[in-house]
């Protein structure tokens, strides 16, 4: 998730980001003020943005300043300009106490903002830090245009007031939200990591001119859907600009790829990962030591396998343990990326040519996805995908339309493959989600509970029509001993391993069951039909995968002397041979989502044992013919194949 969020409280937290988050994870000397720490600290200065900051008397881009920043993070939520209002009413006679007032913003409030940091994928920053001066405003302009896109999105269908008892009532702020963005260029680790950190103020304005507190859980609820949003403008626009392409990269084994730019090698992705590195050694420690954890009685502590939620918390705590101290010295940017160019040259084991020409290979390789993969969007397959893998990854198969959205957004930056979209693509492949593949079994108690965005939902399908992965063992195995056993000698450690590299029983990763689940329910609904569930001879398998390396670089010729011979007619002749031969040679690969021959058997299996069930409780899909289907008329190459209509079947859930 290239999305985090944090509290922001007034005191000691809204401290620390003035003294250090403000100036690029500087420290800021003391009695410095806040554009001269910010000169010197070589980042640019913050900007106001938001649509509420003309009921402040504020405008987008205007610089920030710190008194601004102490009334309304530090001064527990009152007016920017505070001070000058206080003064002028005292000017007119007013008390102490009502000039107090007027400079405030509604009820105090501890809970001031929250922290939004916006950061691209690896892959985009890279091109940055190495790319020419053309290449980093490219990709700067396009991070800001997301960021400004995704906080609109949180003011339009996102952001609350909760006002009425216990907050029960909620409306969206009409004069939108409160926003300070502030650009950091590196990471603690000295490696270029270009991300901003956008403080949200809590203030928002009702219809009736008060102002209320913007409700939190809303956003921490968002953050994912707002991060594949992010994701999805970034890369759209970096490569349709500089004329690129993104393919999907396993980055850990069970879990969701993420999309990069093609044609940055992975050895220069794992040199920006020395923070990464650090956090999963520690992990892998921390993982030993849950496992083997046992109190005064000799008994476990905890549960003989690591969880995800457990995961995640070790996760948290080996952040805090290897975070590094502050950086020393400051630098300007023109100086941060000479010194990036060099280190990475001389420690990432990636050649100079490959780094210096970094924008080149990518365009090669973009040019061959292009050639090779349709970016053809079907709506109805799409939601089947966005069910199925929500579904099953959502504890207990219940899920909210925003676990839907985020997925829909997902599922169109993997097929698309940095192409542009229509603005409400992944709107509708939620609703057609909704509407054909859900179930409403929302039991609402409060006025919560009836909002659109609260219903709960569940699959059409059950569980047990669904591959099942292999369960954990409900306890430890008993010729397993732990190396804290005082009864037993320590097992014997792998040569050349530590403690933390040691076998340790975790619980699968569901995103290959997800997908898995996705297959399955295809072939049942073409299976228990006349005809495939679109009439068409393409599945969305065939839109959500890049060739393999082989396919997708061409050929060295048999005979290195006549390298430079003419292509053969029918050959991409835009492709450059000599750049996507160092392309493989710097091992950039694409990953491959297709089916594997365990995963078919499973199919199969999944198939068979759910073969009756699946002829009456799939009637419910009806065959639809291709002249019924709009063909797409678009010239270019992003096509949307719109889904049926919901047939009468469906109950209450339809309007959803």
């Amino acid at each position: 998730m290239t999305v985090d969020i944090r509290i922001i409280r007034a005191g000691q937290m809204y401290r620390y980001y003035l003294r250090e988050t403000v100036v690029g994870d500087h420290r800021r000397p003391a009695r410095t003020p806040l554009r001269a720490a910010q000169e010197q600290a070589g980042v640019p200065v913050g900007r106001w943005m938001g649509r509420g900051l003309a009921a402040l008397g504020l405008a987008p881009g205007e610089e920030i300043t710190e008194a601004q920043l102490r009334n309304l993070f530090g001064e527990r939520g009152r007016h920017p300009y505070a001070d000058r209002i206080e003064a002028d009413r005292l000017a007119q006679g007013a008390s102490p106490a009502e000039a107090y007032r007027a400079g405030a913003l509604g009820r105090r409030v501890m809970v001031t903002g929250v922290d939004f940091v916006f950061r691209p994928q690896p892959s985009i920053y890279l091109l940055w830090a190495f790319g020419d001066e053309e290449t980093r405003l490219v990709i700067e302009a396009a991070h800001e245009r997301a960021i400004v896109r995704v906080l609109e999105w949180f003011e339009d269908e996102v952001a609350v007031i909760r006002y009425g008892t216990d907050g029960n009532y909620r409306v969206r702020p009409p004069g939108g939200l409160i926003a300070a963005r502030f650009r950091h260029y590196e990471a603690r680790s000295g490696r270029p990591l270009l991300h901003d950190h956008v403080l949200l103020s809590v203030k928002g304005q009702r219809l009736d001119g008060k102002w209320g507190s913007i409700h939190t859980t809303a956003l921490h609820e968002n953050t994912v859907a707002a991060s594949a949003l992010y994701n999805e403008l970034v890369a759209s626009e970096v490569c349709e600009e500089l004329g690129l392409a993104t393919e999907p990269r396993t980055v850990t084994e069970g879990r969701r790829p993420v999309m990069e730019i093609a044609g940055v090698p992975h050895g220069l992705i794992r040199w920006t990962a020395q923070r990464s590195d650090q956090i999963a050694s520690c992990l892998s420690e921390l993982e030993h030591e849950y496992v083997t954890a046992v109190d005064d009685d000799g008994e476990p502590r905890f549960l003989p396998v690591v969880s995800e939620r457990a995961r995640a918390k070790l996760n948290q705590i080996a952040a805090r343990k290897t975070r590094p101290p502050k950086k020393g010295k400051a630098r300007s940017l023109a100086q941060l990326r000479a010194d990036w160019k060099a280190s990475a040259i001389r420690t990432s084991g990636v050649p100079a040519d490959v780094i210096s020409t970094l924008l080149e290979y990518a365009r090669a390789a973009a040019a061959a996805i292009r050639a090779r993969v349709a970016a053809v969007v079907d709506i109805a397959l799409a939601a089947v995908d966005v069910t199925a893998t929500v579904f099953v990854m959502n504890n207990g198969g219940r899920f909210h339309r925003r676990h839907l959205l985020a997925e829909a957004r997902r599922h169109l930056a993997l097929v698309l493959r940095g192409r542009r979209r229509d603005p409400g693509l992944d709107d509708q492949i939620v609703a057609t989600a909704i509407t054909a593949h859900c179930l409403d079994i929302s039991e609402p108690t409060t006025v919560r509970g009836l909002e659109a965005g609260y219903r709960l939902y569940t699959a059409r399908w059950a569980l047990s029509d669904l591959p099942t992965p292999r369960r954990p063992p409900a306890a430890p195995d008993p010729d397993w001993r732990s190396p804290t056993d005082s009864g037993e000698p320590p097992a014997p450690r792998p040569p050349g391993q530590d403690a933390g590299e040691w076998e340790i029983p975790r619980v699968p990763l569901q995103y290959d069951r997800a997908v898995l689940a996705g297959a399955v329910v295809h072939e049942q609904l073409r299976t228990t039909t006349a005809t495939a569930v679109r009439g068409r001879a393409y599945g969305v398998v065939a839109h959500q995968q890049a060739a393999m390396p082989e396919q997708l670089l061409a050929p060295e010729p048999t005979d290195p002397e006549h390298d430079d011979q003419e292509q053969k007619p029918g050959r991409h002749e835009a492709l450059d041979l000599t750049a996507l031969r160092a392309l493989r040679d710097s091992r950039t690969d694409v990953e491959a989502l297709d089916l594997t021959a365990e995963r078919l058997r499973h199919l199969q299996d999944a198939f068979n044992a759910a073969a009756d069930r699946a002829h009456t409780t799939m009637d419910r899909y009806t065959p639809r013919d291709d002249a019924e289907m709009p063909q797409p008329g678009r010239p270019d190459d992003q096509q949307a194949l719109r889904p049926q209509e919901p047939g009468p079947h469906r109950g209450r859930e339809a309007g959803h």
